[in-house]
């Protein structure tokens, strides 16, 4: 699938936009530490700034996915017993009940 010229334009400026924001953060970082470099070496703290940061995003989707994959199988465990037919004579049931979730939107 490829995207139309308007789409390309608007994912170019959010890239842009998302871009400029981590210039600022990188700025703030470096007046938050209370440094004073020349062009030369701000430039580097930028570069490892972002460098850091990307490791650290990663490092936090890692644990956030390892998380998630420990517990998948104990939530498809716990709404498999919830949602299973009960296997007990008509009329009696064995699970505990779930209050009842209105679908309609509230306005």
């Amino acid at each position: 699938m490829q995207m139309g010229p308007d789409e390309r334009n608007l994912m170019r400026q959010r890239e842009q936009i998302r871009r400029e924001q981590l210039k600022r953060e990188a700025a703030a970082a470096m007046r938050d530490a209370g440094l004073r470099l020349d062009q030369e070496k701000s430039q580097l703290f930028e570069q490892r700034y972002l460098q850091e940061r990307r490791r650290i995003e990663r490092e936090l989707r890692d644990e956030a996915e390892a998380k998630r994959k420990q517990e998948l199988p104990v939530l498809k465990d716990r709404l498999r017993k919830e949602f299973q037919e009960p296997s007990s004579p008509a009329g009696t049931s064995t699970s505990t009940a779930t209050p009842a979730v209105s679908v309609t939107p509230k306005h």
